[in-house]
C-alpha cells in the first residue's frame, strides 16, 4: 500500500487552507459542447458583434501558477517577449503561486474575458479537481482553452544501490519485499506522487509513499539513498543521471526521450498502457471571443515552431505540441478523468 492518505478539505483552495480529498466533481457538460455552444452563440442572429475582437489594446498579463525561476516561468517569460513584439503591447508575467496552483487559476477565471489576461498552467490544473472538495472556479466552465504548449518528459530513477536495472526488476523487487520499497514525492497529490501510485495500481505491488515539502527535497533524499525511487522531470534529474548519482530505468510518456534514447518507456519495458506526462498549457477566461482565442493559439504555434525557439524548449527534454483550442479542450477532459481515477485509487490504497 502507498502509506499515505488523501485527507478531506475543509475550505476552498483559494484560501490556501484546503487539503486534498479523493473526489471528482460531476461534470454534466464537456468542453467540446461548451466551445460549440460559444461559437454558435457568436454566429446566432441578433448576437452582439464585437469590433476588432482579436486586437490588443493594452498590456497583456500572463498569470503563472508557480514562483519565478522554474521551467514554466522561464518559458512564459520567453514567450512573453516574443508575443509582445508580435502584438505591439507589453506582455507581463504575473506569478501567482499557492494553494496547489489554484490561486493563479482563480485570478484568471475572474478576469475580464477580453484576451488581455491569460493563464499559464501545468498538469496540476487537471489534478486539482480531484484533490479539493471546493474550487473557486470550474475547470470546465470558467476557462477557454487556447493551446497545449508542450509535453514535459518525466523519468523513473533509482538510487544506484537499488538492485534494479530496469522497471521490471524494480517491480519484482517490490513484489519480493512488499512495503519495503519507498518512493519520494513533492507532496500528496503531486504528479510525482500519483505517477508512481499509478504504477502501483497497474502492477499490484505494495510500495511506500514518502511525501516531502517540494520536489528538490524529495530528489535530494533519493540521491542520498534514503528513498529508493522517484519519478520526476527529466531536466532536474538528468545532471544526476549523467553523474551516476541516479540510475534511469525508464521514461514515463508514450515515446522515448531524445535526451535518453537508450532508456525505454515504462510501457514498452514493463507495463503496457502506462503513459504519464507533465505538460504546460495556456487558457483564457471563459467567454473570451473566439477570434481572440484563435489568434493567440495561432501566434503561439508559430512562435513555438520557430527553429531557434523550438531547440531551446526541446533541449530540456520537452516535446512541443502547440495544439489547437479544440484539441487542448479534449486533452484537458481526458487528463481530468485520468487523474481523478488515479487520486481515487491512491486514497483507496492508503486506507487498506
Amino acid at each position: 500500500m502507498s502509506g499515505t492518505a488523501v485527507p478531506k478539505a475543509n475550505s476552498t483552495a483559494a484560501e490556501g487552507e484546503g487539503t486534498p480529498v479523493s473526489r471528482v466533481p460531476h461534470r454534466r457538460l464537456t468542453r467540446r459542447a461548451l466551445l460549440g455552444a460559444g461559437v454558435a452563440a457568436l454566429a446566432a442572429p441578433g448576437a452582439p458583434v464585437f469590433a476588432a475582437e482579436s486586437d490588443f489594446s493594452r498590456p497583456v498579463r500572463i498569470v503563472v501558477v508557480y514562483p519565478p525561476g522554474g521551467g514554466i516561468d522561464l518559458l512564459a517569460r520567453n514567450l512573453g517577449q516574443r508575443l509582445s513584439a508580435e502584438w505591439k503591447v507589453p506582455v507581463i508575467v504575473d506569478n501567482r503561486p499557492g494553494a496547489g496552483t489554484t490561486i493563479g487559476a482563480a485570478a484568471v477565471a475572474k478576469a475580464p474575458p477580453d484576451g488581455h489576461t491569460l493563464l499559464m498552467t501545468d498538469v496540476s490544473f487537471a489534478i486539482t479537481p480531484s484533490l479539493y472538495e471546493k474550487l473557486p472556479y470550474d475547470p470546465v466552465r470558467s476557462f477557454a482553452p487556447i493551446s497545449l504548449i508542450n509535453l514535459v518528459a518525466d523519468v523513473l530513477v533509482v538510487h544506484p544501490d537499488v538492485p534494479a536495472r530496469d522497471t521490471k526488476e524494480l517491480i519484482d523487487l517490490a513484489r519480493r519485499k512488499p512495503g519495503s520499497v519507498s518512493y519520494a514525492s513533492a507532496g500528496i497529490g503531486t504528479l510525482n506522487h500519483l505517477a508512481p501510485d499509478m504504477l502501483r495500481a497497474m502492477t499490484g505491488i505494495q510500495v511506500l509513499h514518502v511525501p516531502y515539502n517540494g520536489a528538490l527535497a524529495a530528489l535530494n533524499d533519493v540521491i542520498a539513498g534514503r528513498e529508493q525511487f522517484y519519478i520526476g522531470a527529466l531536466n532536474s534529474t538528468l545532471p544526476h543521471i549523467r553523474s551516476g548519482r541516479l540510475r534511469a530505468l525508464a521514461v514515463t510518456g508514450a515515446r522515448r526521450s531524445p535526451l535518453l534514447p537508450d532508456v525505454p518507456t515504462i510501457a514498452e519495458s514493463a507495463v503496457p498502457g502506462y503513459d504519464v506526462a507533465a505538460w504546460y498549457g495556456m487558457l483564457a477566461p471563459a467567454h473570451t471571443p473566439a477570434a481572440m482565442v484563435e489568434r493567440i493559439s495561432r501566434d503561439l504555434a508559430r512562435l513555438l515552431r520557430e527553429p531557434a525557439f523550438a531547440q531551446t524548449v526541446e533541449s530540456d527534454g520537452n516535446e512541443i505540441v502547440a495544439s489547437s483550442p479544440s484539441d487542448f479542450s479534449a486533452f484537458i477532459d481526458s487528463e481530468i478523468a485520468k487523474w481523478g481515477k488515479a487520486a481515487a485509487e491512491a486514497t483507496s490504497a492508503a486506507r487498506r
